[in-house]
């Protein structure tokens, strides 16, 4: 079934208008979406297989449990679509493919249900809300999971959204938007086991294992960075005005800022200098130990060329002996048979 769209929504990527006072939603606005790792690696599966290499996104469906306010993505599967690259409001979700997938996977696992869809943005797109008002014919209140299957910044690669009605108070009608809701990515044991497997099999063999963790630790410093400039930004704008004061944040950084050791104190600062000293040491030892086995190396080295070359001394000065010995016998040689010839030439005829 075609589903060619004329949206009259606004983007939800745009900030609000200014006469905007409020935002009416559900009262299960969910508080954080927890995704798995399989749901993950089926995503970049439907993407490798459907739209590698292009511009094109990929949509699919969402499966898993709604408790509370946390919403549980353990499952998805693939959904055939397409959208003109020129007009994004004319798009193609086939529904009927959904309601027949959906059914199948009742058969298998009645406790996963339906409870949002995703695509590959890697960002929201002005089409999204019709989108999401087609799934509200499955479900009434779906999630919507960005997933970026090629991310270039640190941190995890999804993003979900959760439709919301904004209202105004110039008495223009309501309208749709999204609200960013917490993302994290958690696993079960079965589930960590299998992606430990796979990244075994295509770990690089020829990195070392510590080379692997400088590498980790680097990487997570960059995440520890970013997210510290995300805090100082945020502080920023707040003393700025420019955003209002939200005291559950407030109160989180100062639990946060209450974790980091008092430096100023004698027994924590005796504390770092001896587990520094305990580093430098073992550091130390090390390069002298490398320094021993380096000397070591090389005067095996200078020895082993010295028996060479006196071995191949040995052997040219034997090889030219032989060759004199050779020259003398066939010398006495020739010497002999002139003598022998001599003897035994015959004497002239007498006249």
């Amino acid at each position: 079934m075609v589903s060619p769209t004329t949206a009259s929504a606004p983007a939800a990527d745009k900030p609000a208008a200014d006469g905007a006072v409020g935002l009416l939603g559900p009262a299960n606005v969910p508080d954080r979406v927890i995704v798995h790792p399989l749901v993950l690696l089926s995503v970049v599966d439907h993407y490798n297989r459907v739209a590698k290499n292009t511009r094109k996104r990929v949509v699919g469906v969402l499966l898993g449990q709604h408790t509370g306010k946390v919403f549980n993505v353990a499952n998805s599967f693939a959904v055939p679509f397409e959208e003109d690259d020129k007009d994004p409001s004319v798009w193609f979700l086939d529904h009927n493919y959904i309601e027949s997938m959906n059914e199948m996977f009742k058969k298998v696992n009645a406790r996963e249900k339906m409870i949002g869809w995703y695509h590959t943005g890697p960002k929201l797109r002005a089409s999204d809300l019709e989108i999401n008002e087609l799934f509200k014919r499955f479900i009434k209140d779906p999630i919507l999971c960005v997933v970026d299957v090629q991310p270039n910044h640190l941190g995890i690669p999804v993003d979900s959204y959760f439709a919301i009605e904004e209202v105004k108070d110039d008495g223009t009608p309501v309208t749709r938007t999204f609200m960013h809701v917490p993302s994290a990515v958690e696993a079960e044991e079965a589930e960590e086991i299998g992606v430990e497997h796979l990244l075994r099999d295509i770990k690089d063999n020829a990195v070392g294992t510590l080379s692997t963790r400088l590498a980790n630790q680097l990487e997570s410093l960059r995440g520890l960075a970013s997210r510290l400039r995300d805090i100082q930004t945020y502080l920023h704008k707040v003393v700025e005005g420019k955003l209002p004061v939200h005291h559950e944040i407030i109160y989180n950084l100062q639990d946060v800022f209450n974790y980091l050791p008092h430096l100023d104190a004698p027994a924590t600062s005796r504390a770092f200098h001896a587990k520094t000293n305990d580093q430098m040491m073992v550091l130390y030892l090390g390069s002298i130990v490398r320094s021993i086995l380096a000397l070591h190396t090389l005067i095996d080295n200078k020895l082993q060329n010295k028996a060479a070359e006196e071995k191949a001394a040995d052997a040219q000065d034997a090889k030219k002996a032989g060759g004199d010995k050779a020259d003398a016998a066939a010398k006495d040689g020739k010497g002999k048979a002139a003598k022998d010839g001599d003897k035994a030439e015959p004497a002239s005829p007498k006249p």
